[in-house]
Order: C-alpha cells, then structure tokens, then sequence
C-alpha cells in the first residue's frame, strides 16, 4: 500500500508516486495501491477529547530542538525509535 502524497505536480497533482506504483503493479506480482484518507472535523475533535482525558497517549520516544534535527534522524535511521521523534520549535 502507498501512503501518504507529495509536493503537487502539474501533471499529477501530487499523486506521482501512486499513478507509478499503480503502473508498475501490472507488471510485478504484488498488488500495489493506494489510499485516501478523508479527515472530518469531528474526527479530530474526538481525538482531541480522548488526549485531553488521558485516555490516547501518543507514543513518543524523544523529542529534540529544532537545532539537534540531524542528531534525531541518525536515531531515527538506525533503528533505535521506540514511538514517534518530535522536533520542538
């Protein structure tokens, strides 16, 4: 499965990378797709609710500054995230 978009084409309107993965499924054995999420206001004002009760906890590793951006991705790529690394600003 594809997930997630790109920067807009003029061409594709950001959705490059599905159009080719939905190419090059018919010539490969695996059944490549993609995936369009729709969000509803009511959806996130749900979520909300449920962070603000304490009853979702978002997993997060680490966090790092802004400045140590580098440093987080060096963690990220060698395997070491136990959650989601969050860069502060």
């Amino acid at each position: 499965m594809i997930i997630g978009g790109e920067g807009g084409g003029t061409l594709t309107g950001g959705l490059g990378r599905q159009v080719r993965a939905l190419a090059l499924s018919l010539f490969v054995r695996q059944r490549l797709t993609g995936f369009l999420a729709k969000e509803r206001a009511s959806d996130l004002d749900r979520l909300t609710d449920l962070i603000e009760a304490s009853r979702l906890m978002p997993s997060v590793d680490r966090t790092y500054p802004l400045a140590h951006v580098a440093e987080a991705m060096r963690h990220l790529a060698a395997g070491n995230a136990h959650g989601k690394i969050a860069i502060t600003i």
